[in-house]
């Protein structure tokens, strides 16, 4: 491959970047933003576009493809060397919560571009590592729930995006709907909502100072469980 050669697919893959980007965020502007629309905000003709997305299908659907990844990256994240349940859900759920604008996007694309059944399709992974972890809660009586782990699973993916849709229309404020999600997940497995509300601020304090979990502060399963009982 000639210098030149990688140069133009160097420019090709920035140019590739920053339509996704512009799109991202005009598509959290608007989403029923065009592919006119798009290109005018990135800088580029439209037939800049249409060279790297033939469709608006094709950008939605890679859009959406990267915002589960991210999503999924997240949610692995938080329950990385984390042994209790509760801990588990809190954490995973406050590092989904960062990368919000991606999970917006997620819920605005489901009522219009992508349907519902291709997101839940995408999110498969990531509602079956939840279910997981709810499943351990259950076992061990950290959770309680008259639903099986799947089922559940199932209720707080609809949660989340039901809370995202909150946050949009104005009815949750943006720089709480963090722990309030983290609470919600809890009191939805079980967990009385005063013990939830303590530990949530608890390790979403640690979360935010780079706490207990950076430092190697693993709790043991049922740690968490036992100090929410004693507080």
């Amino acid at each position: 491959m000639t210098a030149m050669t990688t140069g133009s697919a160097s420019r090709a893959d920035a140019n590739r970047r920053r339509i996704l980007d512009v799109a991202l965020a005009e598509l959290l502007r608007d989403p029923d933003a065009s592919m006119d629309q798009i290109a005018r905000a990135a800088g580029v003709v439209r037939r800049t576009v249409y060279g790297h997305f033939p469709s608006r299908e094709v950008l939605v659907s890679t859009l959406t493809d990267g915002a589960v990844e991210a999503v999924a990256a997240a949610h692995a994240a938080g329950r990385e060397g984390v042994e209790d349940p509760a801990e588990s859900l809190i954490r995973s759920t406050l590092a989904v919560w960062e990368i919000a604008d991606r999970y917006r996007l997620l819920v605005a694309l489901a009522q219009r571009s992508v349907t519902v059944q291709g997101i839940r399709e995408r999110l498969t992974p990531v509602r079956e590592a939840c279910a997981q972890v709810l499943r351990h809660g259950l076992e061990q009586g950290v959770f309680e729930s008259p639903l099986p782990a799947p089922a559940l699973a199932y209720v707080h993916e609809q949660m989340l995006f039901a809370l995202m849709e909150a946050v949009n229309d104005g009815l949750l404020a943006a720089e709480e709907a963090g722990r309030s999600a983290a609470v919600t997940m809890l009191t939805t497995a079980g967990v009385p909502a005063s013990r939830a509300t303590a530990l949530v601020a608890k390790l979403s304090d640690a979360h935010e100072t780079g706490g207990a979990h950076e430092t190697g502060g693993v709790h043991k399963a049922g740690e968490v469980h036992k100090a929410g009982e004693a507080g």
